[in-house]
């Protein structure tokens, strides 16, 4: 959808340093593996797509996970709509202001 232009993706340098922590990790070594894709390569693939922002300053908002506070503050800053993620303690938020949380399955149907 990024590709196509119908949803505008942002991010910001520690996301990005963040996105290609995990995606480093054993847990997914095979599945980049079986498409033929390095961490790094998927990383700068999404980062292509994504606008790279200065996050907004925020008090802390997650108090379980506070890393999970980047999410908001990047989204803050884009004055986004929805952030788009599987983190249990996000998706539990539901909502920040006006900024909804959804998964990536709800989001589609969504648009779809």
């Amino acid at each position: 959808m990024a590709r196509q232009g119908t949803i505008d993706l942002f991010t910001s340098a520690a996301l990005l340093a963040e996105l290609e922590d995990v995606l480093s990790r054993e847990k997914f070594a095979g599945r980049l593996a079986s498409v033929g894709v390095t961490s790094r390569e998927l990383v700068l693939g999404y980062a292509a797509l994504a606008t790279t922002i200065e996050p907004a300053t925020i008090g802390p908002v997650i108090l379980a996970d506070r890393d999970d506070d980047a999410v908001i503050a990047c989204a803050v800053a884009a004055q986004g709509e929805v952030i788009v993620s599987g983190d249990i303690h996000l998706l539990g938020l539901k909502q920040y202001g006006e900024i909804r949380v959804l998964t990536a399955t709800q989001l589609i149907l969504e648009l779809t």
